[in-house]
């Protein structure tokens, strides 16, 4: 017999995604631009709290810009991108940290994600097995009441468990124009999710 158990839990991580786009006609330009930029968008970061390990490069690239109105083509530019990863603990420090990198340089439209703690995660997990497998008992018990006859003891348990998306209270993007001009964008977490499905077999007397 299986039960299900669900149980929803505020995120109290959120991962922002920032960037920084340049163009020019010098690669070095482009690249020392792209560096001072990323210079002063970690300093001002660090400065609110946010740890080196909380700030991660998860891509980097450099695209040659072509004139193809000449045979053969000629590269009169560049574009470099290069995208961070910003681990926030502090909720609290979630419009700052999109204020301070945007003034700070960064350009490129950002993303929000939201994730729990381990501690909090396994927590709530518990919380939902026990609801799981209270469902699968009660279910077992008037099956077994019905049919006329008696539960043994359990002789296997297995579950299927997964973390379900997250259930926005505000649904908004990172508007990085409005950031710079210090109009701060409003997040909020929304809930997360957990469920598992518990199935049970007994013995039947």
């Amino acid at each position: 017999m299986s039960g299900e158990g669900k149980v929803y839990v505020t995120p109290d991580i959120a991962k922002i995604t920032i960037g920084i786009e340049e163009n020019g006609t010098s690669l070095k330009t482009v690249q020392d631009s792209v560096s001072q930029k990323t210079s002063s968008l970690t300093t001002a970061i660090k400065k609110l709290g946010i740890k080196d390990e909380d700030i991660r490069t998860t891509s980097y690239n450099l695209s040659p810009q072509y004139d193809y109105e000449t045979q053969p083509y000629k590269v009169n530019g560049y574009q470099i991108s290069t995208t961070y990863q910003v681990k926030i603990r502090d909720f609290d420090k979630v419009n700052d940290v999109i204020v301070a990198a945007t003034n700070a340089g960064a350009n490129m439209e950002g993303n929000i994600s939201f994730e729990v703690n381990d501690e909090t995660e396994n927590e709530k997990l518990n919380e939902a097995r026990k609801l799981a497998v209270d469902e699968a008992k009660a279910k077992a018990e008037g099956l077994a009441k019905a049919a006329g006859i008696n539960l043994g003891k359990i002789i296997n348990i297995s579950e299927n468990r997964g973390v379900g998306p997250t259930r926005p209270l505000y649904s908004a993007g990172i508007s990085l124009d409005s950031a710079k001009q210090e109009v701060e964008p409003i997040i909020q977490a929304g809930q997360t999710e957990i469920e598992v499905t518990i199935s049970l077999s007994f013995e039947v007397r």
